[in-house]
């Protein structure tokens, strides 16, 4: 045990790579193959979002540093897949939304991050799921208060 224990690290990226694959061999699939599996997010959260979500909140939702959600946002728009925003109202403030192309996404996204949890935890109990979520959100959480 005390061995699996000190592989942490080489499970945590095993895992990482396997779902990097996984995704990258379902984007190509389905057609998508210009869109890289860290994109996920952010579509994720425009998607559950109504399709529109202030870019400030992209920085406060993902675990990523600002420049490199910014360039994530940058490439979306440039793929046509995201459309930026300037708020009416307040001219600071910016927006990114959906476009057609990323509509037209959408069902295959779906399919996609549905393979993905099927994959992830094919043989797990429902209450294996929820302790794995438990447990990992726990180890993620030790890492927050580092900084």
């Amino acid at each position: 045990m005390n061995n699996e224990i000190n592989a942490i690290g080489r499970y945590n990226s095993t895992l990482k790579n396997n779902i990097d694959t996984l995704l990258k061999n379902e984007l190509i699939k389905y057609g998508h193959s210009d869109i890289k599996p860290s994109y996920g997010m952010i579509l994720y959260l425009v998607f559950n979002e109504g399709e529109k979500i202030q870019i400030k909140e992209l920085y406060n939702r993902i675990n990523k540093n600002k420049p490199t959600i910014t360039e994530m946002i940058n490439k979306l728009v440039k793929l046509g897949y995201l459309e930026k925003e300037v708020s009416r109202e307040d001219k600071r403030v910016s927006f990114v939304k959906t476009t057609k192309k990323s509509l037209e996404f959408k069902d295959y996204f779906q399919k996609i991050s549905n393979n993905l949890l099927k994959t992830t935890f094919n043989g797990f109990s429902s209450k294996e799921k929820q302790e794995f979520i438990r447990l990992f959100k726990k180890a993620n959480n030790n890492f927050n208060n580092l900084v």
